[in-house]
């Protein structure tokens, strides 16, 4: 026995399970400090963390100008905030007005659409179905008829639904606007403030750390800014695959417009809430209703193809670049949106990329 803790066996097991357990522990407190950022801290300090982020963006057109044209820095700083927000307050406001104008002429041509076009076509749908039916078993026929109207009938209550919430959730926005301009504004002010002051603020904040950990804090931040990019970079490739796909796709059924309705719903696809499916899906099932089923199965097959392939070169494009496994980034990706939507989509797969670089260059230990 003696011999043994000499040579250092049980002792040298003790070590590693010991290390392991730690190791464990350590990804699980980072795991649990993620998810409390990402579910609950972040939402409250987003102004201030969003102004920052545009304050970094800006700096260096800032720097470049006032080195160019000589202006103070301070100055140039709150020029260029001021075009900025500028700017994306046009665009807010134009694509807000679009989008509202969109929705109103939306529930304006619903109740004519479901009278004019999908009641007849049920009406007709189940006509059809009704003389099969009479051919094979006349009993059945009151069966029939009791269905088509329960379902002619949901189709109805599903229309009124629709229009309902719709303006429900127009009602909800607009009850949240107050509370959504005060952020706006405490983000604005901010980001005047961070822009003009940026090497304090940030100086200020690195002075509270140790040596060790500004270094740390200044490797993640290159290291998250550099993938953040790259992974734009891979979903703006994936974008335009799927916008290829759909317009060739759309081409070949006979859509109108098949370019502009491609480049809408590629855009859509990067939503992992909305996707292709939540186009192409309700699209086919009008048309199936309207009596079109071959312009309905095109969509159904455009969709189960475009679908397909991005399952398949989503993880490959974006692990390849990140340097994550396809299957590591698949499930970094499924479980992401499921848990925080599109910042979980990009989130959790430049976490995890992040976690391997710190653990290849050997600033922490999680595995081997």
């Amino acid at each position: 026995m003696f011999r043994e803790y000499a040579l250092g066996g049980p002792c040298v097991d003790y070590n590693k399970k010991k290390r392991v357990i730690t190791n464990l522990l350590f990804v699980g407190l980072i795991a649990l400090l993620i998810y409390v950022i990402l579910a609950h801290v972040l939402r409250l300090v987003s102004p201030f963390i969003w102004a920052f982020v545009f304050a970094y963006i800006l700096r260096r057109p800032a720097l470049l100008l006032h080195k160019k044209i000589g202006l103070p820095y301070k100055l140039v700083a709150f020029l260029l905030v001021l075009i900025f927000y500028c700017v994306i307050g046009v665009l807010i406001a134009l694509l807000g007005v679009r989008v509202l104008t969109a929705i109103a002429d939306l529930l304006a041509l619903l109740p004519p659409l479901y009278a004019n076009e999908i009641v007849p076509s049920l009406s007709s749908f189940f006509e059809e179905i009704e003389q099969a039916v009479s051919r094979m078993d006349p009993t059945l026929i009151p069966v029939v008829k009791n269905m088509s109207s329960q379902f002619i009938q949901a189709i109805g209550e599903l229309v009124s639904n629709i229009s309902v919430k719709t303006v429900t959730i127009i009602s909800t926005y607009a009850s949240s606007l107050p509370g959504l301009f005060i952020r706006a504004v405490l983000m604005v002010i901010s980001t005047f403030f961070i822009s003009m002051d940026y090497e304090r603020v940030t100086g200020f904040i690195m002075r509270q750390f140790s040596e060790k950990i500004r270094e740390l804090m200044i490797e993640i931040q290159r290291y998250v800014v550099g993938t953040l990019f790259v992974c734009i970079r891979s979903y703006a490739l994936i974008m335009s695959i799927t916008f290829v796909e759909l317009s060739i796709g759309f081409t070949i059924i006979g859509i109108n417009k098949p370019i502009l309705i491609a480049l809408l719903i590629a855009v859509f696809d990067i939503l992992p809430v909305v996707g292709t499916g939540g186009i192409l899906i309700p699209w086919a099932i009008i048309s199936l209703i309207q009596g079109k089923y071959s312009f309905a199965l095109g969509l159904f097959l455009i969709y189960v193809i475009v679908t397909i392939i991005r399952n398949i070169i989503e993880p490959k494009i974006v692990g390849s670049q990140i340097g994550l496994h396809p299957v590591v980034t698949l499930i970094s990706l499924f479980v992401g949106a499921q848990l925080f939507g599109v910042l979980g989509l990009f989130g959790f797969p430049i976490t995890l990329s992040l976690l391997r670089h710190l653990n290849e260059t050997g600033t922490i230990n999680l595995y081997k």
